[in-house]
């Protein structure tokens, strides 16, 4: 219940087990209950990513979890974070172009599952923790390709079922990702970001570089082990 004394609503929340998307459950918890969904698609670092999944389900209790696998996304390829013969490739922040940890069409291949499940259960909202501005680039994190979506899922569910596809944090860079985690106590030290590696982060593939220069232009010190730590400050 709420401190009105209503009950709570609930909602969906895809958790991959980044930072991200640990401050859009924390940013859903205020004002619902929460059903975790992660997707297990053939990445490198599944295996820690969905621990990280589950640690930050246990810390935000979460009503319920859904832990799907879409391994075909690794046998479609096309990706460095799925087909180990693409080299995860080091961090670039000037580049513009897509990079080749892109997952071909993956949000919108999550958000049919999201969007089957809250059929099923009642719930219309749906939470992503997307960033357009501070991103590697990825055409499937713009705000309109969220609400384009959103209009294919109304137009493909049943009537009266009225899903809303929320980006609470789609506007901000890395550095309000960490101040306001921070602020709201978002368990960034339960939170795993490298394509890489499973145990200590590399500190130079693309999430790990956005994830850094987030953390040191907020001028908080990032809970993470890594490998090597470089200054991505200025970059």
């Amino acid at each position: 219940m709420n401190k009105a004394g209503a009950i709570k609503k609930s909602a969906i929340v895809l958790v991959s087990g980044g930072m991200d998307s640990a401050l859009t459950a924390a940013i859903a918890s205020i004002k619902y209950n929460l059903y975790f969904l992660h997707v297990n698609y053939g990445q490198r670092t599944q295996a820690r990513e969905l621990k990280a999944f589950y640690d930050i389900a246990n810390y935000y209790k979460a009503k319920k979890c859904l832990v799907v696998n879409l391994n075909y996304l690794r046998e479609i390829g096309g990706s460095s974070l799925t087909d180990k013969k693409i080299k995860i490739e080091k961090a670039d922040l000037s580049n513009k172009s897509v990079p080749v940890s892109y997952v071909p069409f993956r949000n919108a291949n999550i958000l049919s599952v999201a969007v089957s499940w809250a059929e099923t259960t009642g719930i219309n909202k749906i939470y992503i923790g997307a960033v357009e501005e501070d991103s590697s680039g990825y055409p499937d994190c713009r705000k309109k390709f969220f609400n384009e979506f959103e209009k294919m899922a109304n137009s493909g569910t049943k009537p009266g079922t009225k899903i809303r596809i929320e980006t609470p944090i789609i506007d901000l860079s890395k550095k309000d990702i960490v101040l306001k985690s921070v602020k709201l106590k978002s368990p960034l030290h339960l939170t795993w970001s490298c394509y890489k590696s499973s145990s200590k982060a590399c500190g130079e593939c693309d999430s790990c570089a956005l994830r850094l220069r987030g953390f040191q232009r907020a001028g908080i010190d990032d809970p993470l082990i890594y490998k090597k730590i470089i200054n991505y400050k200025l970059t």
